[in-house]
């Protein structure tokens, strides 16, 4: 799952968890549920435009706000393979990676990208591909034990597979 490919959905800065998934929805629980309104206050055509795969791409403070889990449980249920953005909220990117759902952090790419290029992700070595542009820009690749966390699908199915004796 090192390598990840997808289309470019683009937001500003300061998308916060409350435009992720709105409030409204925060008695909903299921992934499958919060994925249908993932992003409908800021975006009301996202879910019928996003595919399994696609990327999301963001100017600074992404995940700002209150720190609900529900916002990356919705990006990730949507079928986002990856989040780019100049800068993300900290207990968002915590919460993120908790769920296995990757974040990378590289401004450059943010700048070039227009929704729908197409974008390819190495997450082990951080090479961020607009291929559409045939651009390349490099972010800051995870240490492996975070890849671990990513690989496994978020941070209780690694220390489950960790418990069981299973490599991650």
């Amino acid at each position: 799952m090192t390598i990840l490919q997808g289309r470019a959905h683009v937001y500003g800065a300061d998308v916060d968890t409350d435009a992720i998934i709105p409030a409204r929805y925060l008695n909903v629980s299921a992934p499958d549920l919060l994925a249908e309104h993932c992003m409908e206050d800021i975006d009301p055509g996202f879910r019928s435009r996003s595919s399994t795969g696609d990327m999301i791409v963001a100017g600074t403070n992404f995940g700002c706000g209150s720190s609900r889990e529900h916002a990356p449980i919705a990006i990730k249920a949507s079928g986002i393979s990856c989040v780019i953005a100049r800068s993300f909220a900290r207990i968002f990117f915590r919460n993120a990676i908790n769920i296995g759902l990757p974040l990378l952090e590289c401004s450059e790419a943010v700048a070039s990208c227009e929704a729908d290029d197409i974008l390819k992700v190495d997450l082990a070595s951080g090479r961020i591909t607009n291929t559409t542009k045939g651009l390349s820009f490099s972010a800051r690749p995870y240490p492996e034990f975070m890849m671990g966390i990513i690989n496994s699908g978020g941070l209780i199915a690694h220390t489950v597979r960790r418990l069981e004796g299973i490599k991650t």
